[in-house]
C-alpha cells in the first residue's frame, strides 16, 4: 500500500543551494525560455550548448574521423554546431540525420544551414570509417524508448567499440529518472548549465561515462522566475548544501553541549552496533553509550574504551534508560534482531520524541506491520533502508527518485535510501542525490557505519534532512580517500581527516 503523508508532520521546505541544483528536462527547458526572454536569442543559446561538446572532444583526443548524429530537435543543433565546430579545428568530420535539413526548425535549422558539409541519412552504414561518434539524437527530450534507425545505429556503434559522445544525455537514457529505454554507454556526455537527476541515478551515472557541465550563460534570475515547470528540488550532495549547518565546536562547550547518543546494541551480533557508536563518536557526539542486554555487556565492554556501556536486564530498564533527557539522538538496527523486543525498543524510542535513527533490523522488524510504525513517527526520525529493506516497508513503484519521496512522504520521516546513488528524500518533497560513493563502500558494516554517522549529527542537533546528506557524502568522501582494501571498520578513524579539510570549506555563490 502507499501510505499518506501523516497529518503530524509540518515540514517547512527550506530553500538549498542552487548551485547543485538537478533540473528535470522540463526545467531546463524552462531555464532556457527564460533565458531567451533575458536577451540571449535561441541560436546563440544553440551555439553556446554545441562549441562545448567540441571543445571537450578536442580536449580529451588528437584529431580522428567523427561522425555527429542529429535528431530533429535542439539536440540535434547543438550537434551541428559540435560538427561545424570541430571541421574548423581541421577535424574530420560527418553529419547523419535522422530527418533532411528542410525539416529542421529554429535555431536547428539556422545551425544546420552553417553546416557546409553533406548530411546522409542516418543508418548504421553511415559509420563506415568513422572513429569517434557523437550522439546528439534526443538528449532528455526522448520520453519514450529509443527505436528505429536511432537505436539500430546506436547499437551498433557500440558493437564496433567506437567511441560515443553523448550530447546532454545518451539518446535512451531518461533524463528525469536515470532509467535506460534503449540508451548505449558513452565515454563522455556533455550537458549545460545544471546536472540532470539521471546524470546521477544509476544506471544513467554509469552510461554517461565522464559528465561536462558546460556555462552557456544562464542567468542567475532563472531559477526564482522558474515557477511554470516549479523551483528545483531535487539536488546534489554537496557541501555547499549543509556545510553551513555542521555542529561547530565551541570554545566554552563541554562534552553535554556536544550531544549524548545513545545505541542500541545488538546479541549475538555485535559489531555493527559497536561500529555504528564508534562512527558516532567520531563524528563529533560529545558522549556515546551502548545499551546492550546484560549477557552482552562483557563483550561490549571489552571492545569499547571511549564508548560508554550500560547493561540493560529488561525492557523496563530500557525505558528508564531513555527517561534520561540527556540522551539527544537515538539509533536502533545494527544487529538488533528481527522481532517483537526490536519493534517495542523502536517504539520507545519514538514515544521520547527525540531524534531517532532506525536502520537495518529495525527496519525489517516492521514489514508486517508498517503502518505502526509509521503511526509512531512523531518527531524527528531518519529511516537509512537499502532496497531489500525499503521494500519490506512500502509498497511503491517506480524510479528510486520517486520511490524514495513516496517512502518519505507515507512515513513522515528522512529517508536515505542507500546504494551507489543513495537518495535522501524528505516528507515535504525536497530530495538530494548522492554521487561521491566509490565501489569499495559495498562491504559488510558500512550502513552500520553510516547510520552512526547521522546519529552523531543529530544528537548534535543537526536538522535532520541536512544531517543525513552530510553523513552520506561524508561516508563517501571517507571512503575514496582510503581506496581499496576498505573495511567498513576503518570508516570512522577516516571521519577526522574529511572533517579536517571540510572546516576549510567556503560556501560557493551561483
Amino acid at each position: 500500500m502507499t501510505h499518506p503523508a501523516n497529518s503530524h508532520v509540518h515540514v517547512a521546505a527550506k530553500a538549498l543551494d542552487c548551485t547543485t541544483a538537478l533540473l528535470t528536462a522540463l526545467q531546463m527547458a524552462e531555464s532556457d525560455r527564460l533565458t531567451v526572454i533575458s536577451g540571449i536569442s535561441e541560436t546563440t543559446l544553440m551555439e553556446h550548448a554545441g562549441r562545448p561538446v567540441a571543445q571537450a572532444i578536442i580536449d580529451r583526443w588528437s584529431p580522428r574521423p567523427v561522425l555527429v548524429l542529429c535528431g530533429p530537435g535542439s539536440n540535434g543543433g547543438d550537434g551541428f554546431v559540435a560538427a561545424r565546430r570541430l571541421a574548423e579545428a581541421d577535424w574530420p568530420v560527418r553529419v547523419a540525420a535522422l530527418v533532411p535539413r528542410e525539416q529542421l526548425h529554429g535555431a536547428a535549422a539556422h545551425h544546420a544551414a552553417l553546416w557546409r558539409g553533406p548530411v546522409e541519412p542516418l543508418t548504421p552504414a553511415a559509420l563506415d570509417g568513422a572513429e569517434l561518434v557523437v550522439d546528439s539524437l534526443f538528449g532528455a527530450g526522448l520520453s519514450r524508448a529509443l527505436e528505429g534507425a536511432a537505436a539500430a545505429t546506436l547499437v551498433a556503434a557500440l558493437a564496433r567499440q567506437l567511441t560515443i559522445v553523448a550530447v546532454d544525455v545518451p539518446s535512451g537514457l531518461m533524463a528525469d529518472t536515470g532509467v535506460d529505454a534503449g540508451a548505449v554507454p558513452s565515454a563522455l556526455t556533455v550537458t549545460c548549465f545544471r546536472k540532470k537527476p539521471g546524470h546521477l541515478l544509476q544506471p544513467g551515472r554509469r552510461l554517461c561515462g565522464e559528465l561536462v557541465v558546460a556555462d552557456i550563460g544562464t542567468p542567475a534570475s532563472v531559477f526564482p522566475a522558474m515557477s511554470k515547470h516549479g523551483v528545483p528540488d531535487t539536488f546534489e550532495n554537496d557541501p555547499a548544501l549543509w556545510a553551513d549547518a555542521l555542529p561547530g565546536l565551541q570554545a566554552d562547550g563541554n562534552k553535554y553541549t556536544r550531544g549524548h547518543a545513545l545505541v542500541w546494541g545488538g546479541w549475538p551480533t555485535t559489531g555493527a552496533a559497536r561500529m555504528a557508536a564508534r562512527a558516532a563518536a567520531r563524528i563529533g557526539a560529545g558522549l556515546t553509550t551502548v545499551a546492550v542486554p546484560e549477557v552482552a555487556l562483557p563483550v561490549y565492554a571489552a571492545a569499547l574504551t571511549s564508548i560508554m556501556v550500560s547493561g540493560v536486564a529488561r525492557h523496563e530498564d530500557f525505558e528508564r534508560l531513555l527517561a534520561d533527557r540527556r540522551y539527544s539522538g537515538l539509533l536502533i538496527g545494527p544487529g538488533a534482531g528481527i522481532g517483537p523486543d526490536t519493534r517495542a525498543r523502536v517504539l520507545a524510542m519514538l514515544r521520547t520524541g527525540r531524534p531517532t535513527v532506525i536502520d537495518a533490523d529495525a527496519l525489517s522488524a516492521f514489514r508486517d506491520e508498517p503502518d505502526g510504525l509509521f503511526r509512531a513517527v512523531t518527531g524527528s526520525c531518519v529511516l537509512t533502508p537499502h532496497e531489500g529493506e525499503f521494500s519490506r516497508l512500502f509498497d511503491t513503484t517506480g524510479d528510486k527518485l520517486t520511490r524514495a519521496r513516496a517512502g518519505a512522504h507515507g512515513s513522515g520521516a528522512i529517508v536515505v535510501l542507500k546504494g551507489s546513488d543513495t537518495v535522501i528524500a524528505a516528507p515535504d518533497g525536497r530530495a538530494i542525490v548522492n554521487a561521491n560513493a566509490p565501489p569499495t563502500l559495498a562491504t559488510a558494516g558500512a550502513g552500520d557505519v553510516l547510520g552512526g554517522m547521522v546519529l552523531g549529527l543529530l544528537a548534535q542537533g543537526m536538522e535532520p534532512f541536512l544531517a543525513a546528506a552530510a553523513a552520506v557524502w561524508l561516508h563517501g568522501e571517507a571512503a575514496a580517500g582510503f581506496g581499496p582494501g576498505l573495511l567498513a571498520e576503518d570508516l570512522p578513524d577516516l571521519l577526522p581527516s574529511v572533517l579536517r579539510r571540510l572546516s576549510g570549506f567556503v560556501r560557493r555563490s551561483y
